[in-house]
């Protein structure tokens, strides 16, 4: 059998499975609706335990974003994560669209959402770190995001898709006008890439009722088209492998059903290959700051 990437060093291509446990963090404020929640709900109910057992069994570290209303509401579900060895990282108090905020409450809402996770962190593993990660609600920035979260102590943000898989600091600065923008300067806060591409939520619950879901086979094709090509580029391109392929998941939607076979698909087809390995964020992170 073949040795683990981890095992043998030989890393040539970095994948995360990165899950943010919404639940109904982002339907408890004003007009939010019964079914919605009900549907955030199963995250809790249902995926997380499918999710957390199928990592436990392939034994796979990943990152977990949980909001603090998510931790507070179910607190057995932060405790499981911990346990499993995964990471846990920053998606605001109660799923929050960064980008309508006042800056003074912005800035005060990214440093009180990382000091009541890592409080929460360190009931349950007093030696824990604090809190690296960060990745705003829906992906949603405003221009001061990433300063507010770099001056708070977070190592990384996952927000942008600038990269298909290379790790890098993030700018501060930018301005822009319709004749020309002007590009900032980089940051201490390094980036580590998404796409709507590699999200369950674009392709499972397309603004809710906005059109009909793709099928599980379709996006099945797409994450495993991406992480095969990723590979040879990884292969053929050294400077690629501190990379990380990112892949966006939530528990209610990727847990339910026949989605649920999308995470087998994307294991299977990494196994296959050789000298991947699955990480988390923070270790990944950690590679390139070495």
């Amino acid at each position: 059998m073949r040795k683990n990437a981890e095992e043998t060093g030989d890393v040539i291509l970095q994948v995360a499975l990165t899950f943010d446990h919404d639940a109904i963090s982002a339907d408890v404020g004003e007009g939010s609706r019964v079914f919605e929640r009900s549907v955030g709900e199963l995250g809790p109910r249902v995926g997380l335990p499918r999710i957390l057992a199928l990592l436990a069994q392939e034994s796979i570290p990943a990152t977990f974003f949980v909001p603090v209303h998510t931790a507070r509401t179910w607190p057995g579900d932060l405790a499981a994560i911990v346990a499993g060895g995964h990471e846990v990282a920053c998606h605001g108090w109660a799923h929050e669209d960064h980008a309508a905020l006042a800056p003074a409450a912005e800035k005060e809402l990214i440093e009180r959402q990382r000091s009541a996770l890592t409080e929460a962190v360190r009931t349950l593993d007093p030696g824990a770190a604090a809190v690296r990660g960060f990745r705003a609600p829906y992906w949603s920035l405003s221009p001061s995001t990433l300063a507010f979260a770099e001056a708070a102590g977070f190592s990384y943000d996952s927000s942008l898709g600038w990269e298909e898989t290379r790790i890098t600091p993030v700018r501060h600065g930018d301005a822009h006008a319709r004749e020309v923008s002007q590009l900032g300067s980089a940051g201490k806060l390094l980036e580590v890439p998404i796409s709507r591409w590699l999200d369950d939520w674009a392709w499972f619950e397309p603004g809710r009722g906005g059109g009909p879901p793709a099928t599980p086979s379709a996006f099945i094709e797409v994450v495993r088209a991406e992480l095969v090509l990723a590979h040879e580029r990884a292969l053929n391109d050294a400077s690629l492998r501190t990379g990380v392929l990112t892949y966006t998941f939530h528990p209610e939607c990727i847990g339910r059903g026949s989605r649920f076979t999308v995470l087998a698909a994307i294991i299977n087809t990494a196994r296959a290959l050789p000298g991947v390995r699955f990480t988390r964020l923070d270790t990944a992170v950690a590679r390139v700051s070495a």
